[in-house]
């Protein structure tokens, strides 16, 4: 099983190219916090429809939520209900992207892949040419935030 945070999701929603988490992963799962700051806090926001009704987004709800409340401390709602989905169903991956979160669910064993990760194993897997014209899209179009040097590092990494 594969869980997204919000991050992913609406960052290539915002370029168009949300078709690449089901065919790099299938099907993902949401935990009922990032369902809600995608679909619901903002309904016309890019991935909105998409996450409301796409079939290889499948929605769960956190059991364990002394777990959430213990990661609330640090991470907002959609990290915290993220990392706790990721433990409950023993996934084998979670995307996400901010820092403080991967730290986290690394430091409780989680398997993370942030968007950049994902566009490198999209180009590895050959759904797409370059990684190149989707972190500029990335950077210019939905204002997600690439260090120059990861920026370089992915570019190296994928032979561009």
């Amino acid at each position: 099983m594969i869980v997204s945070n919000t991050s992913p999701i609406i960052n290539l929603a915002c370029i168009d190219r949300l078709d690449l988490l089901p065919s790099l992963f299938g099907e993902i799962v949401i935990p009922e916090a990032v369902f809600h700051e995608i679909a619901v806090a903002v309904p016309n926001a890019p991935g909105a429809s998409d996450v409301r009704m796409a079939p290889w987004i499948h929605h769960h709800l956190v059991a364990n939520q002394p777990l959430v409340a213990s990661l609330r401390l640090e991470l907002d709602p959609g990290e915290a209900e993220a990392i706790a989905c990721a433990v409950e169903a023993n996934a084998r991956l979670l995307l996400i992207d901010e820092r403080r979160g991967r730290l986290v669910a690394q430091r409780l064993g989680l398997s993370v892949m942030g968007l950049v990760g994902a566009l490198l194993l999209a180009r590895k897997q050959g759904l797409i040419e370059s990684i190149r014209p989707l972190l500029d899209d990335l950077r210019r179009v939905a204002g997600f935030w690439v260090s120059d040097a990861l920026y370089h590092r992915a570019l190296y990494d994928a032979g561009e």
